[in-house]
């Protein structure tokens, strides 16, 4: 997301990241990764449960709860307008440039 800011906000679109880290957590990732964009914590996960993204996983044959990576883009009225439910990060620009490029102008 971070190196696709510029082209995103020509379009108007900003980019938002919501975890369950820690304020302190969130600020030493982004300060690792320079993200250009808020982070936003949900250390509850009431947000990840409201949209459906904290859920079962598994690793190394365990089986924990944890975020589903997901990715949404919102309307400037609020509405989901696309959901990508387990996607790669290396996944999500390209799927986010294509559907807007397929939403009306």
């Amino acid at each position: 997301m971070r190196d696709a800011l510029p082209e995103l906000e020509a379009r108007g679109v900003s980019a938002v990241g919501i975890s369950p880290d820690t304020p302190k957590q969130q600020k030493k990732f982004d300060e690792k990764y320079d993200l250009g964009f808020p982070l936003l914590c949900d250390t509850e996960h009431d947000i990840a449960e409201a949209y459906g993204v904290w859920g079962e996983k598994k690793m190394y044959g365990k089986t924990y709860m944890g975020i589903i990576r997901s990715s949404f883009l919102v309307d400037e009225k609020g509405m989901v307008a696309a959901v990508w439910y387990d996607i790669s990060p290396k996944d999500t620009v390209p799927k986010l440039m294509s559907a807007l490029s397929e939403s009306p102008a």
